[in-house]
């Protein structure tokens, strides 16, 4: 079946989520950025970190380039009763997290096996698109034209996002490897970036939306107040078991693998698609770009836990831990 027959069958039967690039026309809304907020982001405090610019809005560090789509995102998205979020820091494994939920939420419509999965075609950044990116483009409007249930993408803290029912998917990762992982994607613009730059803004908390330590608190403690709304995962567990990941991601989303399914594989079959090594190993993901700035490799790194004993000293890495420790002391969160 063609991958148009494919779409317009999903769409009847009202199944989810399509991939983004799969059910709008980006063309049909041209890249106009977004300047209403421009008054109040100059007025806020700012700071620098990474070879970049930060603003800070209410408490918490956004970087420059995306914080008039942060700031409409706060003051205007209205999400759907259905909609589903993934949030994450950045490099904590959200390019896999936004895989793993797709292919968890779309297996009914596109079976992991199939030859024509979006995964097997798209980026998993063009399959989910991240809200801050929309709206700082001006290109909002192409999240009214997705079926429901949406599934969507954020970096933003959770105080920073509009009061919902909605369900939302959080991943925390090794601030070390987050550190690292960093890196190695700045560098690739920023060729002349240090490490130490990079770990001294990790340890102020600059990073966006940072700090890392109150963004990481404020999922952590709405997973436990709410669990039946924000289900918190640590990459370093799905890594270690991503078949168990996939089940408790099937079961959060109230769409529990059946045990035919289970029988027929299908949780290892998701987990195996969605694996760093098949995800950069496709065609769509060792070639194009987003935005024609940010290459689809670039997304695709060793995806390891502990990685940072490669390029950090023993006492960078107590420093760092130490203040994670102190800052997150209480919550019943271990790092």
């Amino acid at each position: 079946m063609s991958t148009t027959a494919k779409l317009a069958g999903l769409l009847r039967d009202e199944q989810g989520p399509v991939a983004f690039n799969d059910a709008v026309d980006e063309d049909a809304v041209p890249v106009e950025p977004l300047t209403e907020h421009d008054d109040a982001i100059s007025a806020m405090s700012a700071s620098h970190g990474n070879n970049m610019q930060f603003r800070c809005y209410r408490g918490f560090w956004i970087s420059e380039m995306w914080a008039p789509g942060v700031v409409a995102v706060h003051r205007s998205f209205a999400p759907r009763a259905d909609d589903v979020l993934v949030a994450s820091l950045q490099k904590s494994g959200t390019t896999w997290l936004k895989a793993l939920t797709f292919a968890t939420m779309a297996r009914g419509a596109w079976p992991p096996s199939s030859h024509d999965h979006p995964l097997r075609r798209l980026n998993p950044h063009l399959c989910v698109p991240s809200l801050e990116v929309l709206y700082t483009l001006g290109r909002d409007a192409l999240l009214d034209m997705l079926p429901s249930p949406r599934l969507l993408s954020t970096h933003m803290p959770l105080s920073l996002l509009p009061p919902s029912t909605c369900k939302i998917v959080y991943i925390y990762r090794d601030q070390k490897d987050t550190a690292v992982s960093l890196w190695h994607f700045m560098k690739r613009r920023h060729p002349d970036l240090t490490f130490s730059e990079v770990h001294e803004a990790f340890c102020y908390g600059i990073c966006m939306g940072g700090p890392a330590w109150d963004n990481i608190l404020e999922f952590w403690y709405a997973s436990n107040a709410e669990p039946t709304r924000v289900l918190f995962l640590t990459y370093e567990k799905v890594l270690q078991d991503p078949c168990d990941a996939v089940k408790k991601l099937a079961q959060f989303l109230g769409q529990p693998f059946s045990g035919a399914e289970e029988e027929a594989g299908v949780v290892t079959e998701i987990a195996d698609l969605c694996s760093i090594d098949n995800l950069r190993n496709q065609k769509a993901n060792k070639y194009g770009s987003i935005g024609g700035k940010i290459s689809h490799e670039s997304f695709f790194r060793k995806g390891m836990a502990g990685d940072w004993t490669n390029h950090m000293t023993l006492e960078m890495a107590e420093r760092l831990d130490s203040i994670l420790r102190e800052k997150l002391d209480g919550s019943g969160l271990i790092v």
